[in-house]
């Protein structure tokens, strides 16, 4: 986000997206879970999936894409297994409901491992695997996403950004958080280059025909993490993000999506496809081993002799420290975002 970007309290943002959210129709429920992760990932900086997304929700929520009252159905398949069915609703609404009753699986089986169909974008995964560990389980969260990323030594678009989340908790702490795209940047960095008209990092991106380039005009699509060299890496990654979120759950592939942009059709759902796993660490080595272990493990981690100049970090270091700033200096907001809440 540019530095210069007005900047607005959490309190009057989530209360202006509430508002635009409730206005395009959503039911109480639904729009309390999307405010819930857009806040999340506004909070902690991932601007791409916060509140600036409001106004394309309620451009979806109009032109009949998301259902305004989903109804959630929760379909138990086994001891430590089950799907819920998003019924077409705002994805961050079917998403929570599923670390909810993976909690509920984990309490008995020791792991809860749900399914989502007929869901939509919901977000930054990172919130439901944070929503998991802030009531003491072991997450991950995963969804797979519309076709901008080539293969490895691919030309044409094929799987998408596919983020893989986890989050741990931390005794005295907060949460240990890894939320990871697999792609090497983001497609907002292109889009960022582009109007700047700044030259990419070198085997970011790559032309319609899959040769690395380094012009944000001429970037048709994006590269696997790892790059040129090891991009091979990125791109299993990616797999594993569409093999658990569509494969498992029997919903739409990475090239099949009605894209999320720049299409005509915004009326016909696109079912996608979401992934979370919830482990009660009660049920291994036990909570208290656990915790013990973790901290130990961090105080090493962030103890461990550093490069000149260097900072080690664990996961989640650098986005609670920019929470800590936000909550302080406000949440900076894009032009475009500011005037549609009437900020």
């Amino acid at each position: 986000m540019d530095s210069d970007a007005p900047r607005f309290a959490e309190t009057l943002l989530a209360a202006r997206v509430k508002a635009r959210l409730a206005e395009a129709g959503a039911s109480a429920p639904s729009r309390a879970a999307a405010v819930q992760a857009m806040m999340h990932a506004s909070r902690l900086g991932i601007d791409s999936h916060g509140v600036r997304l409001t106004g394309h929700y309620c451009a979806m929520l109009d032109g009949g894409r998301l259902n305004k009252d989903p109804q959630l159905v929760v379909d138990r398949r086994g001891a430590g297994s089950a799907m819920v069915d998003g019924d077409d609703g705002l994805g961050h609404y079917a998403a929570y409901k599923a670390v909810e009753v993976g909690m509920d699986l984990a309490r008995e089986a020791g792991i809860g491992a749900v399914g989502i169909k007929n869901s939509s974008h919901y977000g930054a995964a990172g919130a439901y695997a944070l929503a998991g560990a802030e009531q003491g389980f072991v997450t991950f969260a995963t969804t797979n996403t519309d076709s901008m990323v080539a293969l490895f030594d691919g030309a044409q678009k094929f799987h998408g950004t596919n983020p893989l989340a986890f989050a741990a908790p931390v005794p005295d702490s907060r949460p240990w958080l890894l939320d990871m795209a697999t792609s090497s940047i983001p497609l907002n960095r292109v889009l960022l280059h582009r109007s700047l008209n700044a030259s990419l990092p070198v085997g970011v991106a790559a032309t319609e025909d899959g040769q690395p380039t380094t012009d944000p005009h001429e970037a048709d699509m994006l590269l696997p993490l790892g790059g040129v060299d090891y991009g091979y890496k990125g791109a299993g990654l990616a797999g594993v993000a569409t093999l658990f979120s569509a494969l498992l759950t029997g919903t739409t592939l990475d090239p099949d999506f009605i894209p999320m942009y720049g299409g005509a059709d915004i009326s016909s759902p696109r079912n996608m496809g979401h992934f979370v796993m919830v482990i009660d660490p009660d049920k291994f080595a036990g909570r208290a081993v656990f915790a013990s272990a973790i901290t130990t493990y961090l105080g090493a981690l962030r103890g461990s002799s550093v490069r000149e100049g260097g900072r080690v970090m664990a996961p989640g270091d650098r986005e609670w420290a920019e929470m800590d700033r936000r909550d302080a200096q406000g949440i900076p907001v894009d032009p475009d975002t500011v005037a549609f809440l009437a900020l």
